[in-house]
C-alpha cells in the first residue's frame, strides 16, 4: 500500500539519562491513541522498555520504533537510550532518522550527554526541536536552560512557547501552562496525564509583557528567513500565523533554527503542542537531501575518489536500505532497516554489496518497541521497517537492487574502553556461550568478545561498566549461562614519545639463497587535525615521494608495515596517534627479495618503535558531577585521589557542578562510591574524552618491574 510521504515523520527522541525521553514517548502514545493508556517508567509499564532490565532499572537500554498516527500524520518514533554506555543506539538511530525532538529537564539544563546527543544530531545533519521538560519540578528554570542550549551547544534555540510559572503545585509560582507565540493565546491541561483536553485562554495581564517580548524576539528571529515576513513587520501590518508556520519550518530543515517548546510529560502537560510541532516543522522523508552512495562495481586508483551515486526518497527509484540494527528473534533473527529509495516485497532477491552477497527477504514487518507487530506485503521509500530471512548483513550494511547496486556510508560506532574476562562455570557451557557472545556482537557494534589464548579466558569489551554488567545479566537471565566474572580491564593504547629516522636490514641465507635489503623508515608522533580527524586511522602509513624504490618492493614494505602496526606495540595494546613513513631504501642486484624486504621492514619498524620512546596511553573520562554545595569537599577530595583534573566548577540552581577528567582505570566502581559521599544525592555522567599518557607506575606493572 503506497503511503504518501509528505505525511510520513520519521523522529527520534534523544536525551541525557533521566531527562523524560521514554515518559514523553509514552505520553505522545496515548494522545495519538495508540495505547488505551500512558504507562509509567517507575512502574515498568511503558511500551518502549520492554526488556525486563530497563524495567528494574527505570532506564532505557535499547532503542525502541513505535508508529502512531497523529490528525493527519503518521509517525515513526524511536525512543533512544541517555546512559553514554548506550551510545550506539544513539549513533545507529539518528544514521536513519530525518527529524529529532531533543528533550532538555528543566532542573538539570543541558548535561554531558544532552551535547554528545546534540553533536551526532549535528555529525548527521538531523534537523530538531527542543523540549524543556519537567517544569513542574523544584528548581525548574526554563530561562536558565534556554541560555545554556545557546551557550554550551552553540545551537539556535527559537522559543515559540513560554511557560506561566515554574515549579511544583505547592509554590507561590506553580506551573500552570504555557503561552502559545505564534497564536499568542496560553494553553492549560485541566485534567493532567489521564486528560487529553486542553483549554485555550487569552494571556493573562501579568505575564502579558513577557509574551510580548519573546513574541516580538520570535519574529526578530525569523526575519533572516522571509522578505515577506520582515515586510509585513516593517510595515506593522499583522503577520498571519501560516507565514509564521511556513517561515519556522523551513528554517528548521534547514538547521538554521530549532524551535524550543516546554511542559511536564509526566503530568500531560504540553505533550499534543509537541506531536502539532513534530508535524508542522520537522521534514518528511521528501524534504531530506537525496542519500549519497558510491558505485561498488567501479574500479577505482588510489588517489581517485569513487563515482558519487544519488538515489532519491522515491518508490520509482532502485531500491536501497540500510540495516541499522538487528534483533535475536525465535524465528529468524529481525533486521531492521531504512529504506531511501524503492519498493521493497516480501520473498525477493536483494544484494549487499559491501559483502557482494544476494540475500533473501522472506518476510517484512511493521515493528512496535521491539517486536513484530504486523506483517506488511511491501514497504517503500521513507519507510522503517523489519526483516526476516537474511543471512550475512550486520549493522551498517546497505542492501540494494540486484541490477542497480549502491553502496551507502555505513555507520561509524567508538571503539570499546574496557574489558573483563568471562569464563563458563562447567566445560558444556562453553560451546554454548562462544555462539551467544557471537550473536551479541552481531546485535551490539559496541560489544567486542574474543577468546585470549594464553589465559583461555574470553575476554569482553563494551563501553563502561554498565554496558557489561547488562551484558553479563543476559547472559545469565535470557541464556541460562552462569558465567563468572573477572575484575575488568582498560583497554590501553601505545604510541611514541618523539620523531626517529631508522634502519632495518636484512642479510640471510635462507634454504641456501642469499637475502639482502635495507629499508629506512621515519618513526613519528602525529595527530590528524582538520575535518577528516574524525576518520583518520589509528596509525598513519605514508611513502616519501624521493624514496627510489622499485614499485614492487615498494608494496611489501608498505603491506609489512601495515601489517605490524596492526599488531600492536611493544606490550602488546593497539598503537595509535603513530606516522610511519618509508624514506627508501637499499636494492641488491640480485640478491634483492620480497622476504628480505618484509624482514628488513619489520626490524626497521621495532627499533623505529625502541628508538621513539614508547608511551602507553590510558582512556580518560570527561566527568560532569551534580552535587549539593555541602558534599562538594568530600567528592573532590576522592576525585583528586583517583588522579582526576577538575577543569571547572559552577552553580546550577542550589546544586553545584563539577567538571573533570579522570583516567578509565580509576573510576572503577566511582557511581557507588560517590553515592555513599553524597548520601545519594549526587549525581554524575561520564563520557570518553580521549587517550593521556598513562603515569610511570602503570607502565612499569605492564613491563613486569
Amino acid at each position: 500500500m503506497a503511503i504518501d510521504l509528505t505525511k510520513l515523520r520519521n523522529i527520534g527522541i534523544i536525551a541525557h539519562i533521566d531527562a523524560g525521553k521514554t515518559t514523553v514517548t509514552e505520553q505522545m502514545l496515548w494522545a495519538s491513541g495508540a495505547k488505551h493508556r500512558a504507562g509509567a517508567v517507575d512502574s515498568g509499564t511503558t511500551t518502549t522498555d520492554d526488556d525486563p532490565e530497563e524495567g528494574e532499572r527505570g532506564i532505557t537500554i535499547y532503542s525502541a520504533c513505535v508508529q502512531f498516527p497523529w490528525k493527519d500524520v503518521k509517525v515513526n518514533l524511536i525512543d533512544t537510550p541517555g546512559h553514554v554506555d548506550f551510545t550506539a543506539e544513539v549513533e545507529r538511530s539518528l544514521r536513519v532518522l530525518d527529524g529529532a525532538v531533543v528533550v532538555f529537564s528543566a532542573r538539570e539544563g543541558v548535561e554531558a550527554q544532552s551535547e554528545t546527543v546534540w553533536r551526532q544530531a549535528n555529525k548527521y545533519g538531523v534537523p530538531r526541536i527542543a523540549f524543556i521538560n519537567k517544569l513542574d519540578r523544584e528548581g525548574a528554570d526554563y530561562y536558565a536552560v534556554l541560555d545554556e542550549i545557546e551557550k554550551r551547544l552553540g545551537a539556535h534555540p527559537v522559543p515559540i512557547q513560554i511557560p506561566v510559572g515554574q515549579g511544583p503545585a505547592h509554590t507561590d509560582t506553580p506551573f500552570r501552562g504555557v503561552i502559545d507565540l505564534v497564536r499568542m493565546k496560553m494553553l492549560t491541561f485541566p485534567g493532567g496525564k489521564e486528560d487529553l483536553r486542553i483549554e485555550t485562554l487569552d494571556v493573562p495581564e501579568d505575564v502579558l509583557p513577557e509574551a510580548q517580548l519573546y513574541r516580538e524576539r520570535l519574529l526578530e528571529s525569523l526575519y533572516d528567513f522571509s522578505n515577506e515576513l520582515m515586510e509585513l513587520a516593517l510595515a506593522e501590518e499583522e503577520i498571519p500565523e501560516k507565514l509564521i508556520h511556513r517561515v519556522l519550518r523551513e528554517a528548521t530543515i534547514a538547521q538554521q533554527i530549532q524551535p524550543l517548546l516546554c511542559g511536564s510529560a509526566l503530568h500531560g502537560m504540553g505533550v499534543q503542542p509537541l506531536l502539532d510541532a513534530v508535524a508542522a516543522y520537522l521534514p518528511n522523508p521528501l524534504e531530506m537531501p537525496p542519500v549519497v552512495g558510491t558505485d561498488p562495481t567501479a574500479k577505482v586508483k588510489d588517489d581517485e575518489e569513487p563515482a558519487k551515486i544519488i538515489r532519491k526518497p522515491d518508490p520509482k527509484e532502485p531500491f536501497c536500505a540500510l540495516v541499522f540494527k538487528i534483533l535475536p528473534y525465535k524465528t529468524g533473527d529481525l533486521y531492521w532497516i531504512r529504506i531511501y529509495s524503492g519498493e521493497l516485497k516480501p520473498n525477493s532477491r536483494v544484494l549487499n554489496p559491501g559483502k557482494d552477497k544476494k540475500e533473501n527477504v522472506a518476510q517484512l514487518w511493521r515493528i512496535h518497541a521491539s517486536k513484530k507487530d504486523e506483517q506488511l506485503t511491501g514497504a517503500q521509500a521513507g519507510d522503517i521497517c523489519a526483516v526476516i530471512g537474511l543471512r550475512d548483513s550486520i549493522t551498517g550494511d546497505t542492501l540494494c537492487d540486484t541490477r542497480e547496486p549502491i553502496l551507502l556510508e555505513s555507520i561509524e560506532f567508538p571503539d570499546t574502553v574496557i574489558s573483563m574476562a568471562i569464563e563458563p562455570e562447567s566445560t558444556a557451557d562453553k560451546k554454548k556461550l562462544a555462539e551467544v557472545l557471537d550473536m551479541l556482537r552481531k546485535q551490539d557494534p559496541t560489544f567486542a568478545a574474543k577468546d585470549n589464548e594464553e589465559t583461555g579466558q574470553t575476554i569482553i569489551s563494551g563501553m563502561g561498566e554498565l554496558h557489561l554488567e547488562v551484558i553479563q545479566h543476559r547472559l545469565e537471565r535470557d541464556f541460562k549461562l552462569n558465567v563468572k566474572v573477572h575484575r575488568p580491564r582498560v583497554s590501553y593504547r601505545e604510541t611514541v614519545d618523539h620523531a626517529v629516522e631508522v634502519t632495518g636490514e636484512c642479510s640471510r641465507l635462507i634454504n641456501g639463497a642469499q637475502h639482502t635489503a635495507a629499508v629506512r623508515l621515519k618513526v613519528e608522533p602525529f595527530v590528524a587535525t582538520g575535518p577528516l580527524a574524525a576518520h583518520a586511522p589509528p596509525v598513519m602509513v605514508s611513502v616519501d615521494p624521493n624514496h627510489g624504490l622499485p614499485n614492487h618492493f615498494l608494496n611489501v614494505v608498505v603491506e609489512e608495515l601495515e601489517n605490524a602496526t596492526a599488531g600492536g606495540g611493544t606490550l602488546g595494546f593497539p598503537l595509535m596517534r603513530l606516522k610511519v613513513t618509508v624514506l627508501g631504501g637499499d636494492v641488491h642486484e640480485t640478491d634483492s627479495t620480497d622476504i628480505a624486504f618484509r624482514t628488513a621492514a619489520s626490524l626497521a619498524f621495532d627499533q623505529g618503535l625502541r628508538d621513539a620512546g614508547e608511551v602507553l596511553l590510558e582512556p580518560i573520562m570527561k566527568l560532569e558531577l551534580s552535587t549539593p554545595a555541602d558534599h562538594v569537599g568530600d567528592l573532590v577530595g576522592d576525585l583528586q585521589q583517583r588522579r582526576a583534573i577538575i577543569h571547572q566548577t559552577e552553580s546550577r540552581g542550589s546544586d553545584t557542578v563539577l567538571h573533570a577528567e579522570a583516567p578509565l582505570a580509576n573510576l572503577f566502581g566511582y557511581s557507588s562510591a560517590m553515592r555513599s559521599l553524597s548520601q545519594g544525592r549526587a549525581g554524575c555522567s561520564m563520557t570518553p574524552s580521549g587517550y593521556g599518557p598513562a603515569p610511570d607506575e602503570v607502565v612499569k606493572k605492564f613491563l613486569g618491574e
